[in-house]
């Protein structure tokens, strides 16, 4: 199969690239912005090019092939969301206007847990449940406006299959130094996050998580792109991570902190530039709701091969560690 995966240079990205053209079977066509410092990264089956979604030529890209994996997307700056809207929903209403010009077959586009509307319970929800946004943040509502796009782009393309994947939150450890600059920004220093040297975990009172591995995501990336299947996914690890499991994770003391106080200091930091995050994505970290999987595990023969646990493990293990990769995006 020819496949073209957008955003390949990534967290999401340079993972499904490594599982998708891992035994050679499909042609592999990489776009991101920026090609990777090793020019042949990834497989002799990978050609890459450069290209953004938001502005460029996509249909010449895309003539020929079997299916579009889309998984380009802007997290920061979330204090310029005119940046994040051009990627994220200009750049999803331009890949899924190519797709129907030349008549791809198939679609596969990353969704997310943050695009459910939020639950006030801890009973997992299928992939009926609404996808309004969890929160006002600007992810989310990014987020939610993709689905409703996916909806319109479906209801017009009979003839297109499109597989939306919702994954817990993800994680790998050559994303690592990634993710702490986009949660963490400037002042959070890899030396400063080695788990030996924080004795106290401040943890939100009622907050729960799952979260899976870049690597599982992968694996149900490449199904959704080989199987006749259509439709939402969820997808996360293995168990719920709560106060006691963070707390046996950091290998430290917890103590429990009212969530209103949180928000509130980050919305106040965020309004300073001195966090790169609002107050309003942390209010989505309390609200998301618990995913089932048993579609993803029964449609697309999907089991996760590492726990929530061992995602969240990844990502600890490899910040003060400095992981990451030649991929642009994931450099140390």
């Amino acid at each position: 199969m020819k496949v073209v995966i957008t955003g390949a240079s990534g967290n999401l990205g340079s993972a499904a690239l490594r599982e998708l053209s891992a035994d050679g079977e499909h042609e592999v066509i990489a776009l991101a912005r920026r090609r990777p410092e090793v020019e042949n990264a990834g497989a002799a089956s990978v050609r890459w090019h450069p290209a953004d979604v938001s502005r460029d030529d996509l249909t010449t890209i895309f003539t020929g092939v079997d299916a579009v994996v889309h998984l380009a997307w802007k997290f920061q700056p979330t204090h310029r969301q005119d940046v994040t809207w051009r990627t994220n929903a200009v750049g999803t209403r331009r890949v899924l206007d190519a797709v129907a010009e030349v008549g791809v077959p198939a679609v596969v586009c990353a969704s997310s847990v943050a695009a459910y509307s939020p639950v006030d319970h801890d009973t997992p929800v299928d992939e009926t449940w609404l996808t309004d946004g969890a929160s006002e943040a600007t992810y989310c509502r990014e987020k939610a406006y993709v689905e409703r796009t996916l909806d319109g782009f479906e209801a017009s393309h009979p003839d297109t299959r499109v597989v939306r994947l919702r994954p817990a939150f993800a994680f790998q450890r050559s994303a690592a130094s990634e993710q702490r600059r986009i949660f963490g920004g400037a002042l959070a220093r890899p030396a400063l996050l080695d788990r030996r040297r924080i004795p106290i975990v401040p943890v939100p009172s009622g907050l729960r998580l799952q979260a899976v591995h870049a690597g599982d995501v992968a694996r149900a990336i490449a199904a959704a792109v080989e199987r006749p299947v259509s439709g939402a996914f969820n997808l996360a690890g293995e168990g719920v991570l709560r106060r006691d499991e963070i707390g046996d994770l950091m290998g430290a003391r917890t103590v429990e902190v009212p969530p209103g106080l949180v928000q509130r200091g980050l919305d106040a930091a965020w309004r300073l530039h001195a966090v790169p995050v609002p107050g309003s994505l942390f209010n989505a970290l309390m609200h998301v709701p618990l995913m089932s999987t048993d579609r993803a595990r029964t449609e697309l023969g999907w089991t996760p091969r590492h726990s929530g646990r061992d995602a969240v493990n990844a990502l600890l293990e490899g910040m003060p560690q400095r992981a990451g990769s030649t991929m642009p995006p994931l450099h140390p």
